[in-house]
């Protein structure tokens, strides 16, 4: 198993927890900022990560990675970065000025975008966010998604992004061509299919930390559950598995 994923020093009174929780990235999918914060609440002494993505952003903006930091939380901002190199790297200044700890950028902008954000990511002074590159969305069947994941991971790591965002069916493999150090970020993590889901190329959290991906974004099956808490306990039994194998 990989040894990138830092030590975040959130608070934790449960030892047990603490490989599994510093991998595990809660998607706050939802439409206001009261709701997102009610889940930081109730998941914050199980969780140290929270995703932030566009609805949630376009809803409350700025308001929603200061409202998780305020709590102790740490911010994967997924707002999948994709436009000329200036924009691109000056929304990256942004974030990183903002305090977000990861974001994403698509890697089909080029590598000229990836350099700009590679570039506006690293500020003279303060925490630097990594940087990864979306690859191929886990709701999208490609029958040729091995090799597109692959070929832009690579892309990624020639412009020295810290990694990508990919299903753990591909972890493995760009593993093996970019690095062990090389970071994957899964989403489509499920514990069982859900009925209607739009995601396609899922996996449980057991497997996903098997195949070697370094963080696991959990959203609906922990958001959208009756017990949020008691949801998230149970993902980070089945990663704890996984760790300690």
């Amino acid at each position: 198993m990989s040894s990138v994923v830092p030590d975040t020093g959130h608070r934790t009174s449960d030892p047990e927890r603490a490989r599994g929780r510093a991998r595990l990235i809660v998607a706050l999918d939802v439409p206001t900022l009261n709701e997102a914060a009610a889940l930081v609440d109730e998941l914050g002494p199980l969780v140290n990560w929270f995703k932030i993505g566009s609805e949630l952003y376009t809803a409350a903006g700025p308001d929603a990675v200061r409202m998780v930091l305020h709590r102790g939380g740490q911010v994967f901002l997924d707002l999948k970065y994709h436009d000329i190199p200036n924009t691109v790297g000056r929304a990256v200044a942004a974030a990183a000025a903002l305090g977000v700890s990861m974001l994403d950028v698509h890697v089909a902008g080029g590598p000229e975008m990836l350099r700009a954000a590679v570039e506006a990511g690293s500020p003279k002074s303060g925490a630097r966010p990594l940087i990864l590159g979306l690859t191929l969305l886990t709701s999208d069947s490609d029958p040729q998604a091995r090799s597109v994941v692959l070929e832009r991971a690579r892309k990624a790591k020639a412009a020295r992004l810290d990694g990508v965002v990919s299903s753990a069916h591909e972890t493995a493999a760009v593993k093996a061509a970019c690095g062990r150090d090389f970071i994957v970020v899964t989403p489509g993590i499920r514990l069982k299919a859900a009925a209607g889901d739009d995601q396609r190329r899922t996996m449980g959290p057991f497997e996903a930390l098997a195949a070697g991906s370094d963080y696991l974004v959990v959203g609906r099956p922990i958001t959208q559950s009756p017990e949020p808490r008691a949801a998230a306990a149970l993902i980070l039994e089945d990663m704890d598995a996984a760790l300690d194998r």
